[in-house]
């Protein structure tokens, strides 16, 4: 039997042509695509407003396939993370992050990582696959369905209290209001279902989030960056984590590739589209590495000439990282001095430690493929 057809894998311009190969007309598509997306709604039988020869088709030759939960956790701070299952014995983490006026889901791009960036628990386990786009967007219709099912349980998970749904909004859309893709993996290196999952979130069909509401969080990938303004600009968040070179090529393989002027570059020129006048940079306090104050007034001066907000990140210990965090008070006077400077510095609060989903501890399960130190600096050629 010839298996059916994930719809969760196409964009509403490849679901439309998808059905017009079957002899439907655009308007079905959108409306097959709000009851995925918009209701959260597997069961073709149960789109009531779609004719009923076209559900026979859909039951015939589509299926709504989302990744598999294959184990919950939930945080005593009310984070709740997921590892689902991608098959071949490997597993990816994604992670919910509830706050008063938002509901921030964490969703992976990779199985592993390659790039071996040497405080983070992702890339010590290697690299296996990329992730096709109904994984990745799946992970985000799962999150919403799952929640719904919570709240409808009287378990105590939290969603944002002050936001008030649009006109025609499902309840399944209330619990994740931002996107950010930090979770396993590195986007750009898997640039198209990438892409292709956020038009999906952006989508008015789909999840309606706004390009403000989607980051994604890159290690510094220098021509997808570019890519990424032509293709689709969303907030742009860039793990920098070193002022210098020296330091940053010491922890992060990446930058032997693309060191800091060309990604400082490339930042630059990604703010004439993006949908906010700054860019983040994330930089993980490591004790005695990068932590000094004398690395502050370097860092300070290195991003003088981007629009930035610096977001310092406690390290989150993992077994066989061989760094340390550093101590909150000391995170304080880095972050005093880049205030001083005239920067916006927040410090990041820590969320899921007890479960292991907070940054840099996403693990999951990878069969990893790589050879031993091989590290995949260039990502394959995109599709656009």
């Amino acid at each position: 039997m010839t298996q059916r057809t994930n719809l969760l894998d196409f964009t509403l311009a490849g679901l439309t042509a998808w059905l017009a190969a079957r002899g439907e007309k655009p308007f079905r598509a959108r409306q097959v695509f709000r009851w995925i997306h918009q209701r959260g709604v597997a069961d073709f039988g149960a789109m009531t407003d779609l004719a009923k020869g076209l559900r026979e088709k859909l039951e015939e030759h589509a299926e709504i396939r989302p990744p598999v939960i294959a184990s919950e956790h939930r945080s005593a701070d009310g984070t709740v993370k997921w590892l689902f299952d991608v098959g071949v014995g490997n597993g990816i983490e994604t992670v919910f992050i509830p706050e008063e006026d938002r509901g921030t889901l964490c969703v992976s791009s990779q199985v592993g990582c390659a790039l071996d960036c040497k405080f983070c628990s992702t890339g010590r386990q290697g690299f296996s696959r990329d992730l096709r786009m109904g994984e990745i967007v799946g992970q985000l219709w799962v999150a919403n369905r799952r929640l719904k099912e919570m709240l409808a349980e009287g378990g105590t998970v939290r969603t944002p209290s002050t936001r008030t749904p649009a006109e025609g909004e499902g309840e399944a859309r209330r619990a994740v209001t931002n996107v950010v893709m930090m979770g396993m993996g590195e986007p750009l290196n898997n640039f198209g279902p990438v892409v292709d999952a956020m038009t999906v979130m952006l989508d008015d069909h789909g999840y309606g989030l706004s390009r403000r509401r989607v980051t994604l969080s890159t290690s510094g990938v220098v021509p997808y960056i570019r890519k990424l303004k032509e293709a689709l600009p969303v907030a742009l968040a860039v793990s920098l984590h070193a002022p210098n070179d020296a330091i940053r090529s010491r922890i992060m393989p990446v930058n032997d590739a693309y060191p800091i002027a060309a990604l400082l570059d490339a930042c630059r020129d990604y703010l004439e589209a993006a949908p906010r006048d700054f860019i983040t940079f994330e930089y993980v306090m490591l004790k005695g590495v990068n932590d000094a104050p004398d690395h502050a007034r370097e860092l300070a001066a290195l991003l003088r000439s981007v629009p930035s907000k610096v977001n310092l990140i406690p390290f989150n210990p993992f077994p066989g990282s061989g760094f340390e965090g550093t101590e909150m008070e000391r995170v304080r006077r880095f972050q005093k001095v880049l205030i001083d400077e005239g920067y916006v510095a927040t410090i990041r609060k820590t969320r899921g430690g007890d479960i292991d989903a907070a940054c840099g501890q996403l693990a999951g399960q990878v069969v990893n493929r790589m050879k031993p130190r091989a590290v995949r600096i260039h990502p394959p050629s995109p599709r656009i």
